[in-house]
Order: structure tokens, then sequence, then C-alpha cells
């Protein structure tokens, strides 16, 4: 199962403020021009702080490797979808003459 006490919780906490957490540090991480590396390192840490927040606020399991997991995952995906929304729009804007925007993620060559 995805979510420990509801899909509510679920929601709040991990998706809304979790992920504008990660959404803000792929943001942060594609802005500084660090590698996409970084994206796992950050992650990491939020996913703890998710976890204590699920079990701070609403009396879930602290230490459960399933929903740390799960949270991670998650986040992992929020962020490096910030990473790379914000990296494309850096390589259309900065590089004008060599790449077009293809999709909100991506870009190709003129």
């Amino acid at each position: 199962m995805l979510w420990e006490i509801s899909f509510g919780t679920l929601l709040l906490v991990t998706v809304c403020l979790g992920g504008g957490a990660a959404w803000m540090a792929g943001r942060a991480i594609a802005n500084t021009w660090k590698p996409t590396s970084q994206i796992v390192t950050y992650m990491i840490l939020l996913a703890a702080g998710v976890r204590f927040l699920h079990f701070a606020l609403f009396h879930g399991t602290l230490l459960s490797l399933h929903y740390y997991l799960v949270d991670l995952i998650i986040l992992l995906i929020i962020c490096w979808l910030g990473y790379r929304v914000t990296r494309t729009s850096q390589m259309v804007t900065q590089y004008h003459w060599l790449y077009e925007k293809v999709s909100p993620l991506t870009w190709k060559e003129r």
C-alpha cells in the first residue's frame, strides 16, 4: 500500500509539502548548474524530513523503510520534474541560437 494513514495525508504531507520543497530544490539545483546526481542527495534528506512530519503530525511510523522509499520515489520524481523544466528553460533562453523547446521537459538542436 502506498499510504500509511490515509490517502489524504499522503497528498498533504508528501505531495503538497514535500513535493513543493522537492520542486524548489530541483529548480535550485538547475539554476546553479549542478549535475542531476545532486537530486538524489537532497531528496534522501528531504524524504527523512517528510517521514518525520508523517510521524509527528499524523502518528505514522517513523522508521519504516517501505514508506520512506515511497516518499523518496515521489520526491525524486517531483524534484526531477522541477529540474528538467528549469533546465529546459535555461537552455532555450541562454542558448536560443542553438536550441529550441520541444516540450516543457526537452529541447533539441536547431
